[in-house]
């Protein structure tokens, strides 16, 4: 079997699936297999495929079929500017919270030194991303789940900045040192009711940890909020994720904890996704 008959079977095995990017997926699939770009694959569609590698191919495409993530699949996922390991330890990145690090950016001077603080790191991409881009900062990662400490540090070696973050495996209720001046979080926010709503690729694979915001969506939001309001400096920026849906009770948790509201980003969708407010 060739390139192209690979790829053939594999569109028609996840389009059964009812899986919408079945050509994306097969195609990442099978460039992972043979170690090469997806360009590379399209343009040598008669290329014959080594058995022992067409036996891996279609071992992932089963899995995908039965919604396992591509991410997972093939262990990385693209976020800003780099490749990030990932597995069943950590969500996986998505476009969305690449606002957060564009937006935290526009309050980082490139030339000046910030201390920064990433609430839930999960694989680290967010601060990963914020240190890379600024070589004056440096940062704390705050992680519940000791499996995506592990991730999250190997990623920070990999892109190098491990020696600017400290990595503290512990709930933000615990966390009692140190003063930010930015602090940026993606928490769990949810409502624990709806997880079962959510596509199979999520609400089977992914950490429950990282999506279950409590019964109102807010508990992990309210914790951050008032765990931020003692960890930053005064006039410090809290850059936070969340659901459209929870715009006024997020900017009312920030007002009463004395927050002054910056801004709102709207996401790709034209939703309400990311707020940012300052300490007064």
């Amino acid at each position: 079997m060739n390139i192209h008959q690979a790829l053939n079977k594999s569109y028609e095995l996840l389009k059964k699936s009812k899986i919408d990017s079945f050509r994306l997926d097969s195609e990442i699939l099978l460039s992972k297999i043979l170690d090469v770009d997806r360009e590379y694959l399209l343009s040598n569609q008669n290329q014959k495929i080594q058995e022992e590698n067409l036996r891996a191919h279609f071992a992932l495409v089963r899995k995908r079929e039965k919604k396992e993530p591509v991410a997972y699949l093939v262990g990385y996922k693209q976020f800003w500017k780099n490749n990030f390991l990932v597995n069943k330890s950590v969500l996986i990145p998505r476009p969305d919270t690449e606002f957060l690090v564009e937006e935290s950016l526009k309050y980082l001077k490139k030339n000046k030194h910030y201390s920064i603080l990433d609430i839930g790191t999960g694989s680290g991409c967010i601060i990963i991303s914020l240190l890379l881009d600024r070589p004056k900062c440096n940062g704390s990662a705050v992680e519940v789940s000791k499996n995506a400490i592990k991730i999250a540090k190997t990623n920070a070696k990999l892109q190098q900045v491990h020696n600017r973050i400290k990595f503290i495996n512990s709930d933000i209720d615990k966390l009692n040192h140190g003063k930010y001046d930015l602090i940026i979080t993606n928490p769990p926010y949810i409502k624990s009711n709806e997880i079962k709503n959510l596509e199979e690729d999520i609400k089977f694979y992914e950490p429950k940890i990282s999506l279950d915001g409590g019964s109102d969506g807010l508990r992990e939001i309210k914790k951050v909020i008032k765990k931020s309001k003692t960890l930053l400096k005064r006039k410090g920026k809290l850059v936070l994720e969340f659901d459209h849906q929870q715009k006024k009770d997020v900017i009312k948790e920030l007002k009463r904890n004395n927050f002054y509201i910056n801004k709102v980003v709207k996401n790709y969708s034209y939703y309400d996704r990311l707020i940012i407010g300052t300490k007064l």
